[in-house]
């Protein structure tokens, strides 16, 4: 009997395997880089960087058409972020898609940034920055055609424990088509407001993003701007940016990247922030 009703509960719960599939990704790194990840301006010393990430993407579908799915990362430490950093859950059909997790800002989805160069991404000095809030939220999006929509919900970072957080919020739009796109998002987290907009372009091999941000609290704009062109399997990207009273401080950057095939490419850029000195990385950047 008791092999009978082992039987029986192993093909109950694989009778909706063949619905499901999980899909296996990954990303890593390896080069050299002059970053000093410790005190801003200290001496730069040529050093090896590497890291590799693997994505694991379950989807499944329901008898009624619905689409489900999550995603995790697991990273170079044997570990995922242990607090719900790296993961999302999600269900999706003809009402849009609701996602949960490392989600929650719709601007940042939607409006996103300018291109950055370098193998590391070189401090990402060409991003404006965000409204803070938790990794975990809850995001909602809609698409018809060219047009997105999307709203998030969470909660702003909460440095002390015994405080209450502030809720966090965000919505944005976006209209593109494969030659231009324009989006312009909202964001608000109880402490502050921020308006930001974004556009691109491609003409002739070459890609120009931009994007300005007003926060509520900074007297002035924050924007950035970045050109990328691609010619025979290379790409050179240029970018500059300056994150308005948020430091006060512009940054440029310049780099390149090169198709080897098969998800490999030799990357490398050079970045410098106004009064630090200049940082470059230079290596191989694959993706599996």
């Amino acid at each position: 009997m008791k092999k009978i009703l082992l039987a029986t509960t192993m093909i109950v719960a694989t009778a909706g395997v063949a619905a499901a599939e999980v899909a296996i990704s990954g990303s890593a790194r390896m080069g050299i880089t002059n970053q000093n990840y410790g005190a801003v301006n200290a001496a730069l010393d040529v050093h090896f960087t590497s890291r590799v990430r693997i994505n694991f993407d379950a989807t499944g579908e329901t008898d009624g058409g619905l689409s489900f799915g999550a995603s995790v990362r697991n990273d170079q430490s044997g570990v995922g972020n242990a607090i719900n950093g790296d993961s999302t859950v999600f269900i999706s059909g003809a009402f849009g898609k609701l996602t949960m997790g490392d989600t929650g800002n719709a601007a940042d989805s939607l409006v996103g940034q300018v291109s950055g160069v370098g193998l590391t991404g070189l401090q990402d000095l060409n991003e404006t920055s965000w409204l803070g809030k938790d990794v975990t939220g809850a995001q909602y999006e809609y698409s018809a055609g060219a047009l997105s929509f999307a709203v998030g919900f969470g909660q702003t970072v909460n440095t002390d424990a015994n405080a209450a957080t502030d809720d966090f919020m965000s919505a944005a739009v976006k209209y593109s088509t494969d030659a231009y796109s324009v989006a312009l998002g909202y964001e608000d987290n109880a402490a502050a407001t921020q308006i930001s907009l974004s556009g691109s372009a491609t003409f002739s091999g070459a890609t120009v993003k931009a994007k300005i941000a007003d926060l509520d609290l900074d007297a002035d704009l924050a924007y950035a701007l970045s050109v990328d062109y691609a010619i025979s399997g290379a790409t050179v990207t240029a970018f500059y940016s300056d994150n308005g009273a948020h430091d006060g401080l512009s940054a440029y950057g310049l780099g390149a990247a090169y198709d080897l095939g098969g998800g490999a490419s030799v990357v490398g850029g050079l970045a410098k922030k106004e009064g630090s000195k200049t940082i470059f990385d230079l290596g191989v950047k694959m993706s599996f």
